[in-house]
């Protein structure tokens, strides 16, 4: 199957599979606009339409500061039980609708708690959500499996404090960590405790790195640290000459440690400069485990439908590329073992040579 017979309808049946996705980042408009007026917040516009075109722009203005910037509002409506509940919720529902079949959600609890809620009731709130979302989309004919990740925020100093939440929460829908935020100027080895505490514990990780800042940043990540997936791993390019692999890279693909590429993000960060030459495809060419996923769904105006469609039309891929990625995303996920195989071949295979 040639890259042009691939259409927008078959890529939307396409079974799929995200690791990179932020609660935060992936409101509906027309939810940010009434959870904003029924707490008197203040939206650049309070049409969803408009206001979904804002969000858009803003992302796109190269500005990774200035795209990080538009958070104060989605964050504002996710201080109550109620809110979060909510866009959990919804937030599956959406899932499903795209046909994915395995989403990883993340956020950082300690930005919710600015209402009066502890850490705890943040997690809880969230677990409700995504289990009524797991229901209806099940009872719907259109089940998904969604795992949470609870993110430190590098820049502060509660990371040692989200790592423990997700230890003590494990067996309630939290299957693994993350840190997040600010990468350029705050390493994640200033963390090694919160990392040493998940390993002791056995709860696996993810690590923001090579987006924003380069090699230093993957290399911590990855050797200091211990992370078993990277978050977007752009730059790991640095390290490869003419096809040519050095250390780092080498180390990255041999061991399998799963690149979480966000192709639409990464263009409006700067990271990247067109979908055609963003280094998801050279890197699997290469025979990295890159997955494909979408960072932000709101904030980036885009979807795991889009993220497909954009690499099929401008970078030629195929529904091998796809399924590939797919599989990838599913081989990294954290869940168990016998889980992500019964996914691979009981779902993802059979729906790739179904809707084709």
């Amino acid at each position: 199957m040639t890259a042009t017979r691939v259409d927008a309808d078959v890529i939307r049946r396409l079974p799929k599979a995200v690791l990179h996705d932020h609660l935060d980042g992936g409101l509906r408009p027309a939810t940010l606009v009434e959870l904003a007026a029924e707490i008197g917040h203040t939206l650049p516009a309070t049409d969803p339409g408009e206001l979904a075109a804002w969000y858009f722009e803003a992302a796109n203005s190269g500005d990774l500061v200035r795209y990080i910037a538009t958070f104060e509002h989605t964050l504002a409506v996710l201080q109550t039980k109620e809110g979060l509940r909510r866009v959990a919720e919804e937030y599956v529902l959406d899932l499903a609708a795209d046909g994915v079949v395995y989403g990883e959600v993340r956020y950082a609890p300690e930005l919710n708690v600015k209402g009066g809620l502890t850490l705890g009731e943040v997690v809880e709130a969230v677990q409700e959500g995504l289990a009524a979302g797991m229901a209806r989309a099940a009872a719907a004919g259109t089940p998904v499996r969604v795992g949470t990740l609870l993110c430190g925020m590098r820049m502060f100093d509660r990371v040692r404090e989200a790592a423990e939440l997700a230890v003590a929460y494990r067996d309630a829908g939290v299957v693994g960590f993350d840190i997040a935020g600010a990468e350029d100027g705050f390493p994640a080895a200033d963390h090694l405790d919160a990392f040493e505490l998940l390993r002791g514990e056995s709860v696996p990780f993810t690590i923001h790195a090579g987006e924003a800042y380069g090699l230093p940043s993957i290399h911590q990540a990855v050797q200091a640290c211990g992370a078993q997936r990277i978050g977007h791993g752009v730059r790991i390019t640095e390290d490869i000459v003419d096809g040519k692999l050095g250390r780092l890279a080498s180390w990255v693909r041999d061991r399998r440690i799963a690149l979480e590429m966000c192709p639409t993000s990464n263009l409006q960060t700067g990271c990247a400069t067109s979908i055609a030459g963003h280094p998801i495809t050279a890197l699997k060419e290469l025979g990295f485990r890159v997955t494909l996923n979408t960072d932000n769904r709101l904030v980036s105006g885009t979807t795991m439908t889009r993220e497909m469609s954009l690499l099929v039309e401008e970078a030629g891929w195929t529904v091998d590329d796809l399924r590939t990625v797919t599989v990838n995303a599913l081989k990294s996920a954290f869940i168990p073992f016998d889980e992500r195989t019964a996914l691979i071949e009981d779902v993802v295979l059979p729906g790739y040579a179904s809707a084709l």
